[in-house]
């Protein structure tokens, strides 16, 4: 009952903050970086492993600069995100550019429907609900619960505020089904790391054997729905670009672990581009395929 309590303050302190003029928000973004980096150390040795590990090349110094300029970035978001809670939906589109969109469409006007995959790199949440605005069929986004049901429940609030439907990964079939009559668009974020009883298929990412999930995979097999992978870069503080990227267009004919691998490519490339927007604060890698298999 008192963490209810807890829970709830803390979602009206959060709503508060958000009414807060955006160039504020990012004052205390960099408060908050110092915080996290110098004081708390966050999450420190975590990210400097994963950055050690997926860059073996780069000197002690280039990996420093990574760390920081990542924790730069994280601060950044978490301001970004609790914004989204108030934000317009002029504002939302103005923050997002997309390009390539008109490719979508196309499969809407035939009454088709598609799947896209991308991962947690730049401001997800910001593009998925900037997404739902900038499509006329419907977008379907799967999502993996937190165990905090109030701070969900946020979440959700202003996830689907503009019209997108969030669906719990283990319903993704179910969601499926209930709008396959209706175009749509189904997203997967499928960069997350799976629970220890899914962990059957690895795939060579950043430098190491990574488990991934293969949802979209199955899917995309079993409707042979198109996949496209949305490529996010961040222009400037608060904006993004997105680019649609044709990856596979007859699932059906893809061997198996073909599309996750494909998918992995694509994010790899990215990271690899400018690496400090990733969740690197994320335990990806807790598993090896020997420990799973043992």
């Amino acid at each position: 009952m008192i963490k209810r309590g807890f829970a709830h303050v803390g979602v009206f302190f959060l709503y508060l903050i958000s009414l807060l003029p955006l160039w504020v928000l990012f004052f205390f973004a960099r408060l908050l970086y110092y915080l996290l980096y110098y004081v708390i150390g966050y999450r420190k040795k975590v990210v400097r492993s994963n950055l050690t590990n997926s860059f073996p090349e780069k000197s002690v110094a280039e990996i420093l600069e990574i760390e920081k300029n990542y924790f730069k970035f994280l601060a950044q978001l978490i301001f970004e995100i609790i914004e989204l809670s108030t934000i317009s939906k002029a504002e939302t589109v103005k923050r997002v550019h997309f390009t390539g969109l008109e490719q979508i469409e196309k499969h809407f006007e035939k009454g088709e429907s598609v799947l896209a995959c991308t991962g947690h790199y730049g401001n997800w949440e910001l593009g998925t609900l900037a997404l739902g605005l900038n499509l006329t069929g419907k977008t379907i986004v799967i999502f993996k619960p937190i165990n905090n049901k109030i701070f969900e429940a946020w979440f959700n609030k202003f996830r689907t505020k503009y019209g997108n439907i969030f669906v719990a990964m283990k319903q993704t079939l179910r969601s499926i089904a209930t709008y396959k009559n209706e175009p749509s668009l189904l997203c997967f974020a499928s960069d997350q790391s799976p629970v220890v009883s899914e962990y059957k298929h690895f795939v060579n990412f950043l430098n190491q054997p990574t488990a991934a999930l293969l949802g979209v995979e199955k899917i995309a097999k079993a409707t042979n729905r198109p996949i496209y992978y949305f490529k996010v870069t961040p222009v400037k503080m608060g904006y993004y670009k997105v680019e649609v990227l044709p990856m596979c267009s007859n699932p059906s004919l893809t061997a198996d672990g073909e599309i996750t691998s494909l998918h992995f490519e694509y994010l790899e490339k990215i990271i690899k581009d400018k690496p400090e927007f990733w969740l690197w604060s994320h335990k990806r890698w807790k598993f090896k395929p020997e420990l799973i298999n043992t």
